[in-house]
């Protein structure tokens, strides 16, 4: 999942923010209520953590501007503020969950999980099939040919998006807005060292069975079907 963190407090977002990262999800952070919606507004993501008390605006005025605009992504109040007013207030302005702080980090990641079944829906829970390769994206296990294949988070979130659109070209930009941070620098050579990373264990290391992962030039990436 690509997760914003709407937090004005460095510390706490860094902490969020880092312990995202580890479970194999993408974070980002604003730190004011005006930055929160601009980001929001301009990149496309499947969760938000949003505080109340923000400087510039406040994450209700957030909520309801996002929700003005037609924005429906999910959002997870996250607030100091406990009272039952402010638990039904953001609620009822468009929020799925409020989570009081402070608050256990395995929590967060719990009711993040369930936001993501619940997007996803039944098929996005399913396995994912192309020849012989195979990925679970619950159990988060990858096999070709019965064999498992381990992977980094970055690797398995790039598969993944290959996977859901086999056959297809996935530009490096759609897969920088969805595996990277809004600071990833496109000049950089980093997707195609994970791609290779990728191809490596997808291809090479299964040889001479036929290449999945293929370079279209000039335009992204496609995994492609074989007869095996």
């Amino acid at each position: 999942m690509r997760i914003l963190i709407v937090e004005d407090e460095a510390r706490l977002a860094g902490f969020v923010q880092q312990g995202l990262t580890q479970a194999g999800h993408v974070a980002d952070v604003a730190a004011t209520g005006p930055e929160g919606l601009e980001r929001a507004a301009t990149t496309p993501y499947d969760a938000i953590l949003l505080d109340l008390m923000l400087p510039g605006q406040s994450g209700l005025d957030v909520l309801r501007n996002l929700r003005e605009f037609g924005i429906t992504t999910p959002v997870v109040i996250v607030s100091a503020l406990t009272d039952s007013k402010h638990v039904v207030g953001g609620l009822e302005a468009g929020a799925v969950d409020y989570l009081r702080k402070p608050f256990a980090f395995d929590e967060l990641l719990a009711r993040l999980h369930i936001i993501g079944r619940k997007t996803a829906g039944p098929a996005g829970a399913e396995a994912l099939h192309l020849a012989d390769l195979v990925l679970d994206p619950l159990g988060r296990v990858v096999t070709r040919a019965g064999r498992v294949i381990s992977l980094t988070n970055r690797e398995f979130a790039l598969l993944e998006i290959l996977l859901r659109n086999a056959g297809r070209v996935v530009s490096k930009t759609r897969l920088a807005e969805k595996v990277w941070d809004v600071d990833y620098d496109m000049g950089s050579n980093v997707i195609e060292v994970h791609v290779s990373q990728l191809r490596r264990k997808l291809d090479r290391d299964f040889a001479p069975a036929p290449a999945l992962l293929e370079t279209v030039i000039g335009q992204g990436y496609r995994l492609r079907n074989c007869d095996l």
